[in-house]
Formats: structure tokens, C-alpha cells, sequence
């Protein structure tokens, strides 16, 4: 009976430091607020509560998107019909741009700007800057 004990304390042991090292490192950086200016939503947590809170008045097509956990926004363009930039900016200064391609891009978005206790808003400009869209401010 006392080897039973012995092997099962060991196996016990063996297992327990097993599971400790087999624990999975956190696949995606998280931030907060001021710590989110730059980051790329899509390899944060943020992208995984996030919500689209203002859509552009014109086309339709660029959106605010918003992470309440992260207390930060980024601009995304659903699709486009031709080159152009979109930006995402807070009343802070921090402003983001990421580029449309001339073929229909489809999901394009901007790093993220702190959004806490501040407002942002998202813009589409396109057709040679001639033409603009934007959501209101968040």
C-alpha cells in the first residue's frame, strides 16, 4: 500500500508540473486606452468585443469600430469601388491611415486610437480626395 501512495504522489507531482508547463502562452496582446495607439486590432483582444458604433453618412461604407474592453476604436471600410485612404483620429491628436487599393478592397482597417473619455471619429477618402466620407464622432 505505501508504494501505491509513493506512485500515485509522484504520478500526482509529474502531472501538476505537466499541466504548469504545458499551459498555453496568451496568443493575442492586450491594452487599454492610451496603450492601444498603434496597435493592430487584430492581434489584440480588442477585435473580440468589438462593435461597429458609427457608420459614415454618405456610402455607408466606412465604420467606427469600437472595443469596450480595451476602451479603443479604429476605422474599417467594408468594401470600396476605388484607391483611397482611410483614417481613424481622437480629439487627442492620434490619427491612423491605412491604404484601398483600386480593386474593391474588402475589410480594410486602421491601427487603433485611444478612445477613453474621448471622442474619435473614421473617414474614407476617395476618387483622387475629391470625394470624402465619415461617421460621426464616438
Amino acid at each position: 500500500m505505501k508504494h501505491i501512495v509513493g506512485a500515485l504522489l509522484a504520478t500526482t507531482t509529474l502531472l501538476a508540473g505537466g499541466i504548469a508547463a504545458a499551459a498555453p502562452a496568451s496568443a493575442a496582446t492586450s491594452c487599454y486606452a492610451s496603450s492601444c495607439n498603434g496597435l493592430d486590432p487584430s492581434k489584440t483582444t480588442c477585435n473580440n468585443d468589438a462593435r461597429t458604433v458609427e457608420v459614415g453618412n454618405g456610402s455607408g461604407n466606412i465604420q467606427l469600430r469600437y472595443s469596450p474592453s480595451c476602451r479603443a476604436a479604429w476605422a474599417r471600410l467594408q468594401w470600396s469601388s476605388g484607391a483611397g485612404t482611410i483614417e481613424v483620429n481622437n480629439d487627442r491628436g492620434n490619427r491612423y491611415t491605412a491604404s484601398v487599393n483600386s480593386s474593391g478592397s474588402v475589410n480594410v482597417f486602421t491601427r487603433m486610437v485611444n478612445d477613453k473619455d474621448i471622442t474619435s471619429n473614421a473617414i474614407y477618402t476617395y476618387d483622387g480626395g475629391k470625394s470624402w466620407d465619415s461617421t460621426p464622432r464616438y
